[in-house]
């Protein structure tokens, strides 16, 4: 391996948690989600090169990871569905009260807009009201009142 391929490397294992929970936000669908997330890998690979540090990995990551997934997303509305693979892998377990509400909040934020859940997707991890603005192109201002208005939604939305 050269020392570029090593340097991606490093950056894939020490985000792909990241990664992945942006997939798993766009599907709940283990086969969709390893999908999603080769094609985040092949972005993410495709733009190392000019990646210039004008922002932190994690921001750069985070950008190409909800635009690639949402770029998929609007893409499904022009391809046939797929049928997918039955493989027993629970992403979410729902076997004690708290696993049960983790899922439940998931349910509800999957029926937000696209824009919507990755907001509210960057907001549960931690990252500040800055941040957040500088991957989805929104100002502190606006992420704030949009936070706001999404955490009512979320909780006015019954778990039907």
């Amino acid at each position: 391996m050269n020392e570029i391929e090593l340097e991606f490397t490093k950056l894939v294992r020490e985000y792909r948690k990241t990664i992945y929970t942006v997939c798993y936000f766009f599907s709940d669908n283990p086969t969709e989600v390893e999908d999603l997330f080769q094609e985040v890998l092949v972005n993410l690979w495709k733009g190392f090169a000019k990646f210039r540090g004008d922002s932190s990995p994690k921001t750069w990551i985070w950008r190409v990871s909800l635009n690639t997934c949402s770029n998929v997303e609007r893409g499904k509305k022009r391809h046939v569905p797929t049928v997918p693979l039955l493989i027993d892998k629970d992403v979410m377990s729902v076997s004690d009260e708290g696993g049960r509400q983790i899922k439940m909040l998931y349910d509800r934020i999957n029926r937000l807009e696209l824009f919507d859940r990755a907001i509210i997707l960057l907001w549960l991890e931690s990252m500040r009201y800055d941040e957040i603005a500088a991957i989805v192109g929104l100002s502190t201002a606006a992420v704030t009142s949009r936070l706001f208005r999404i955490k009512e939604q979320l909780k006015s939305m019954s778990n039907a």
